[in-house]
């Protein structure tokens, strides 16, 4: 279907790169469309870059206006998630072996996993998702294959040691394999299929402590310069920077935040989930005063505090894309600066005063120490 939408090659970006910047142009689009701004010349930039007609780009936003996931991976056909798709991987690991030996076993694990999917959502439980079910499938492919480069013939003839030099090839994928391996063999130890569980010794140590993306000291200096400076930019960008990093706002408590938790006579706030109000700093303060502004100018009666040209005429608060999005100019995600200030909350103040203070669980606030 997407060969009749290309435009033909040209001059332009790689076929590779157009396909994977086709996610972030829906979403620069998108929040055209948002803020009232969309105009037919930005869908015919896009299209050019792209390599891609018009209408192409027009389905895409539509798509995504309709479901934001469909802006991840623009062109790609969606798929059910209350039904099993049978992926190239699946696929491989089903028809990998002509013999009986190490089939069986796969065929009676992916089955088992099926049907505990299904009792699950029948007993009203979480169930597995079905990606994760491929990735276990997956993990059980790749040894497989180990397996049979060793000259095993059954599952009944590794060992431990076998689990681990299949391990070893990839260190940092261990933790994941090894959930695979323990699932296939304890149910392979439980129909038979093996006599004793080889991945039961095994463990998968990890490194405690945040190891995500944060930025450096010269990087908040110039993010807080920018928002509290007198460039012109969107009062949203502003307010929702410097909430992020300097009061750990999450997305969520951004996007619910009405304007009966704003206190005017102390500048201070309480974002949704806390429970005590959070006295701004002066910075934050007038970006606060900004989006106020800029929200008079929508003339809406919407009670949330940040309303977009989208929102104005409902009472719904604005979107997860919207407080993403808004951070596009500077290229970073609003949990970037939340995790940074949460390090530093986490390193100068006692852990019950950080989960009191934020509204945070004990687990969520100690994976930051």
């Amino acid at each position: 279907m997407e060969s009749e939408d290309r435009v033909g090659e040209t001059a332009g970006l790689p076929a590779v790169s157009a396909v994977v910047l086709r996610g972030p142009a829906v979403r620069r689009l998108l929040a055209l469309r948002r803020d009232g701004a969309l105009a037919s010349r930005h869908v015919r930039l896009m299209a050019e870059a792209l390599q891609v007609k018009e209408r192409t780009v027009w389905r895409w936003l539509a798509a995504a206006e309709r479901d934001e996931s469909a802006a991840e991976c623009p062109g790609e056909r969606a798929q059910s998630r209350d039904r099993f798709t049978v992926t190239p991987e699946v696929r491989a690991l089903l028809g990998l072996w002509k013999g009986p030996p190490l089939r069986p076993a796969v065929r009676a694990f992916a089955q088992a996993l099926l049907d505990q999917r299904e009792r699950a959502a029948a007993l009203g439980l979480r169930p597995n998702r079905l990606k994760t079910i491929e990735i276990r499938l997956g993990t059980v492919r790749d040894i497989a294959l180990h397996a049979a480069g060793r000259g095993h013939r059954a599952w009944a003839s590794l060992t431990t040691t076998d689990l681990e030099a299949f391990l070893a090839h990839n260190p940092a994928r261990r933790a994941s394999w090894l959930v695979g391996l323990r699932q296939f063999f304890a149910h392979a130890h439980r129909t038979g299929a093996v006599l004793h569980n080889p991945a039961e010794p095994l463990d998968a140590p990890q490194a405690r402590g945040f190891r995500g993306a944060t930025l450096t000291l010269d990087e908040q200096r110039y993010l807080y310069r920018r928002w509290n400076g007198p460039g012109e930019m969107h009062p949203h960008e502003a307010f929702i920077g410097l909430a992020a990093l300097l009061h750990a706002a999450t997305t969520t408590e951004l996007r619910l935040l009405t304007l009966d938790r704003l206190t005017p006579a102390r500048h201070a706030v309480r974002f949704p989930g806390r429970s005590i109000d959070l006295a701004l700093d002066t910075a934050t303060w007038k970006a606060l005063m900004g989006c106020l502004s800029h929200r008079a100018s929508l003339g809406t009666d919407n009670p949330h505090f940040l309303v977009t040209r989208l929102t104005r005429t409902t009472r719904e608060p604005a979107g997860a894309a919207h407080i993403r999005d808004s951070l596009a100019p500077v290229g970073l995600l609003p949990r970037v600066l939340r995790s940074t200030r949460l390090l530093t909350l986490a390193a100068e103040l006692d852990i019950k005063q950080l989960t009191a203070t934020l509204g945070m669980s004990y687990a969520g606030a100690a994976h930051y120490l």
